[in-house]
């Protein structure tokens, strides 16, 4: 006998990129797992950067599943959410109006059957919504890290019901980082600092580097291999290892920005974006460092360590970079992509509690984000 649904989560997604489609996916797949649990998920809405396909009744029905799988197709075969027209029961709105019909669902639904507002984008224009779905009793969920890593205001704002924010996935995708350091907080044990490697590429990068092998041979390596950017520097700048920083620094309550880190770029200005192209920064920038790269391996080597390229948060602030550790730690025994976060507090002073596992991919992201959907389902009303 089937499972009567107990909860209905109405879902608009906002970014159809690689993780936002995984998720549709994840979501049309799980619906046997999910109706055993008594839960549906309804999709009532989805927004890319220009327009968006809601449901032409949000109180009552959703994009049918064909349709989000249809959708998923559209989206990587590069075609506008606009190709889909005439396909279904929804409406399309192109922005601005589409951003004032999220608004209108988020008003409708919110403090009534609720709604959750998904960001699977990569901007920080998507913060002023988050905000107010907030004002409107919705819950969010977040894989953007930007919205929660522009001004602290902002992350205030975000964060002010915090049973109603999930954004485990901006942190370690789907390892249960952000879980783990709440709960501990939560319990009165007070987290000193963080360690962590959390870039799955600079991961990769600093652990084949200890094989011998080249700098610039390891980054156009992992290139090949889909683990970096289309240009390795957003990945070697350290950027985005700083915003799971900031994250992780201001989950711990410290009110500092971008501004308080200290990033160590592994590679100098002179070889940025702005004064060498990415082709040449591939064909003649990387081996330029080289030399200086396996003089530090080196040097790190002869003290029985290794180099890893971590995240340290902590009561003396926010440091992204370079750092030697020991060979037999749970970060210098890190190979491959993999992430690892060490949690020091009270009860794990001497013996951190310490997380990895896969870190990166949009498959991973996107199951990280449906955990923190499902993990709302008490929240919302429940059937008869």
């Amino acid at each position: 006998m089937p499972t009567p649904v107990k909860s209905v989560l109405p879902v608009v997604l906002l970014g159809c990129g690689g993780v936002g489609r995984y998720l549709l996916r994840h979501i049309v797949s799980c619906r046997p797992l999910h109706a055993n649990q008594g839960v549906a998920i309804r999709v009532v809405g989805v927004a890319d950067s220009s327009s968006l396909l809601v449901a032409d009744d949000v109180h009552s029905s959703g994009l049918d599943d064909a349709l989000l799988t249809h959708l998923c197709a559209a989206k990587a075969a590069g075609s506008p959410l606009s190709s889909l027209l005439g396909q279904g029961n929804y409406q399309l709105f192109r922005n601005p109006e589409a951003r004032s019909k999220v608004i209108d669902a988020a008003t409708t639904l919110g403090r009534t059957a609720g709604l959750v507002l998904v960001d699977c984008s990569a901007t920080y224009d998507t913060a002023s919504l988050m905000k107010d779905a907030v004002d409107h009793g919705c819950c969010i969920v977040l894989a953007n890290k930007k919205p929660l890593t522009g001004p602290y205001e902002d992350f205030q704002k975000l964060v002010s019901n915090f049973r109603q924010i999930r954004f485990e996935s901006t942190v370690g995708a789907g390892l249960p980082v952000i879980a783990s350091v709440t709960r501990i907080i939560a319990s009165g044990d007070p987290v000193s600092h963080i360690v962590g490697s959390l870039s799955g590429t600079l991961g990769y990068v600093m652990s084949e580097l200890e094989d011998g092998k080249r700098f610039s041979e390891v980054v156009k390596t992992a290139k090949s291999l889909g683990f970096t950017e289309p240009d390795p520097r957003d990945d070697l700048g350290g950027m985005d290892v700083a915003r799971k920083a900031l994250i992780l620094a201001r989950l711990l309550g410290q009110q500092i920005s971008m501004d308080n880190i200290n990033v160590e770029s592994l590679y100098p200005s002179e070889l940025g974006p702005d004064a060498v192209s990415t082709e040449d920064f591939l064909e003649s920038g990387l081996v330029q460092l080289d030399r200086s790269m396996e003089e530090r391996v080196k040097a790190a080597s002869s003290r029985g360590n290794v180099l890893r390229y971590v995240c340290e948060v902590g009561s003396k602030g926010c440091q992204v970079g370079l750092k030697e550790l020991p060979k037999d730690s749970a970060l210098g025994r890190l190979r491959g992509s993999d992430n690892v976060v060490e949690i020091y507090s009270r009860c794990y002073e001497s013996s951190p509690l310490v997380i990895q596992g896969a870190g990166a991919g949009n498959d991973t992201t996107a199951a990280g984000v449906l955990a923190d959907i499902m993990d709302l389902q008490d929240l919302f009303q429940r059937t008869a």
